[in-house]
């Protein structure tokens, strides 16, 4: 009662509780406690990392002259500075990344040419074929005295059945996992790092969806689990953000004493203005909940919204509702087979709320399409590892950025309305046309919509 803010959480852990005694608390003690906003402030004292916990509005920035200056932008601007702990930066160049076959390259060339350091982290990292080749350019980069560190989420290690850690024994490559599981120590099993980084040499940096194994090669037909994505190469002042995000990541992971370190400063390179967002259950509010509600919000003509897991809660369903109520258009694109089909069923259940007030939403043919986009107006897009799932937005530890690029933004839309153009638009009808064991399979996962 003291420490949940969401009555329905509060009641459904007192009625766990009571329900299965001795077991429904120790359920409690594993799962619904967060350590992590409790270890974090400890770690803040002593100087190990996550320093900017306490900080919730952004500094301000000495460029405002170069912000965009249309009325959505203006706004989103304001209001992001007032939820995020990071300033809008300007003089960033950005590069739109298409699947493994563009990212992939593109990533390990940069690894290739790294003279200072290297940070990467990943949720999924596997030893398949492409994180082994990861894996042999990142210990070739050590032998050339560059400094590497290998974040890797415990859980996403899972994946594979050969850790690519153990691939690094013996080298000079520092690696460690984001919360390993022990019953004794941490068992934060939903308490996940989903985020993807890569920092080189505070040159270049790369976020977005993608994780790093075979099956984002989308060409390969030849692979029936192959994934279609998007990932972004940033350069200029926005990899300092990165690297700061990094290596927040890294100290409260390894209990480093965080030292003073003069790292070089990004030039500035391009004309897109940027800023990245740090979200998890360390953090004081649900930020990245705050500003896709912010988005939808100062929405004035056109929502796109591109998300391979999609349940709402009821504030966004709101938001979205009352957006095209007000004669914006709402396109949303989700796929068609879902790698996840209890997330798919549960999302079906709420379909009809949105189809109701005339949002469109289309279903993507396969391969499956992991792919995180939101668009507001042709002129801003949140990119990065999130998804519109309750998982992304309370739980996991995600990282996103905010665009304001005319170029980039532009692009992205060419993506989405190309590919609105091959998915299948879905109407109230079919919702409605759904049998009732279908309608209640849905309707059940719902119920767990929060966990899911």
């Amino acid at each position: 009662m003291l420490t949940k803010r969401d009555p329905r959480a509060a009641v459904g852990w007192i009625i766990t509780c009571l329900a299965i005694p001795g077991v429904g608390a120790l359920v409690y003690w594993l799962l619904g406690v967060n350590r992590i906003r409790v270890r974090s402030r400890e770690l803040q004292k002593r100087g190990l990392g996550m320093h900017w916990l306490h900080v919730d509005k952004a500094p301000p920035s000495k460029d405002i002259a170069y912000f965009p200056n249309s009325d959505t932008c203006r706004s989103l601007i304001r209001f992001s500075d007032a939820v995020t702990r990071r300033p809008l930066t300007v003089g960033n160049k950005v590069k739109v990344l298409y699947n493994g076959e563009e990212a992939y390259p593109a990533m390990l060339g940069a690894i290739s040419n790294a003279e200072e350091s290297i940070f990467l982290s990943s949720y999924i990292l596997t030893a398949d074929v492409i994180g082994r080749k990861f894996a042999r350019k990142l210990i070739a980069a050590t032998e050339r005295g560059v400094e590497v560190r290998v974040l890797i989420d415990a859980v996403g290690e899972l994946y594979s059945l050969k850790k690519v850690r153990h691939l690094f024994r013996g080298t000079k490559v520092k690696a460690t996992t984001f919360l390993p599981l022990s019953l004794l120590g941490s068992f934060y099993f939903n308490l996940r790092n989903h985020r993807k980084l890569l920092i080189v040499d505070n040159d270049f940096c790369f976020t977005g969806g993608m994780n790093i194994r075979d099956r984002h090669m989308a060409m390969d037909t030849s692979n029936k689990r192959r994934v279609v994505d998007i990932h972004f190469c940033f350069e200029g002042p926005i990899c300092e953000q990165l690297r700061d995000a990094f290596m927040e990541d890294w100290h409260f992971s390894t209990r480093e004493k965080r030292e003073v370190v003069e790292w070089k400063t990004p030039h500035k390179i391009g004309n897109a203005c940027c800023r990245g967002i740090s979200a998890g259950p360390n953090e004081q509010h649900e930020k990245l909940n705050w500003i896709l509600i912010g988005a939808l919000a100062c929405a004035k003509s056109h929502i796109r919204i591109m998300t391979p897991y999609f349940i709402p809660n009821r504030a966004q369903l709101a938001a979205i509702n009352t957006a095209a109520l007000r004669g914006v258009r709402v396109d949303i694109l989700l796929p068609q087979q879902n790698n996840l089909p209890y997330v798919a069923w549960a999302s079906n259940a709420l379909l009809f709320e949105l189809l109701e007030q005339e949002t469109n939403i289309y279903f993507q043919p396969p391969p499956f399409i992991h792919s995180k986009l939101l668009l507001v107006d042709d002129e801003y897009a949140l990119v990065g590892s999130a998804n519109l799932d309750p998982r992304s937005l309370r739980l996991n530890f995600e990282f996103n950025v905010e665009i304001f690029d005319s170029e980039t933004v532009g692009e992205l839309i060419k993506h989405f309305d190309c590919s609105r153009e091959l998915a299948r638009k879905v109407s109230l009808e079919d919702m409605d046309k759904r049998s009732l064991p279908l309608r209640l399979r849905d309707s059940f996962f719902r119920l767990f919509s929060p966990y899911l």
